[in-house]
């Protein structure tokens, strides 16, 4: 979308909540624009707080000059998708709200910010040993198929998979937050910036010319701490009594 004559983000966020929810509670505008990452098409992602709605809805649509994504949440159930970020290990909306800046605060805003705040702080819940000796398998399989495939089109994919199974658990071991698409290398350099550029570097050689040595050596460096490839041995839901 084209960013010329658009309102500042701010400046668009509060005619748009002043339009469409004069009477909530609260509001935030997070994401992009308030990180300072925007870009052309960047939308306002604003958070409404309001006790008279009857079920928390989302929704995206293109009003003053801005496309905005919106979540509307009653007083109590931003807790209820608080709870399940923090059990997938990806907190889309305690960091959403704990870096938003408050358009609007009947007095509830900030103990919501610190119950966000409090969240990240946190982290996610530690890997169990079975946990970890799963993921283990899957990385190893994917892994496995990833060294004998010898199809371009079928390769391509196989390494998506691996990469998105092994940043997952190098950031679940260390106890991070994971993400998705984009958020997936900001939450490694989250973790470490050295290892992530040594991550993206060992796939970007692989996708510019085939080569698979590099991913193959960080894949098994990472395993190796924790007991290296796994397959013989393993099994999942089997009846031991059996």
């Amino acid at each position: 979308m084209c960013t010329q004559n658009k309102l500042p983000p701010i400046e668009a966020a509060h005619q748009f909540i002043n339009k469409h929810f004069p009477n909530c509670q609260g509001a935030l505008l997070a994401g992009s624009v308030v990180r300072g990452e925007a870009t052309e098409t960047s939308d306002l992602d604003i958070i409404i707080f309001d006790k008279n709605i009857c079920a928390f809805y989302r929704e995206s649509l293109i009003d003053i000059g801005w496309s905005i994504e919106v979540f509307v949440h009653d007083l109590t159930s931003y807790k209820l998708f608080f709870e399940s970020d923090r059990k997938r290990a990806r907190p889309s909306l305690p960091r959403m709200v704990s870096e938003g800046i408050i358009l609007k605060d009947d007095g509830i805003v900030e103990s919501i910010k610190k119950e966000a705040h409090d969240l990240l702080e946190n982290g996610p819940e530690k890997w169990s040993v079975e946990t970890i000796k799963t993921k283990r398998y899957f990385i190893t399989d994917a892994l496995d198929d990833f060294i004998g495939c010898s199809n371009r089109a079928e390769e391509l994919f196989i390494a998506n998979t691996l990469a998105g199974l092994v940043s997952e658990f190098i950031l679940r071991i260390n106890v991070q937050w994971i993400g998705a698409s984009k958020w997936i290398v900001r939450s490694l350099k989250h973790y470490d910036e050295e290892f992530t550029e040594e991550f993206v570097e060992a796939f970007d050689v692989f996708y510019k010319n085939g080569d698979k040595r590099q991913v193959i050596q960080l894949v098994d460096s990472i395993l190796k701490p924790y007991g290296g490839r796994l397959f013989a041995g393993f099994s999942l839901g089997k009846n031991e009594g059996f």
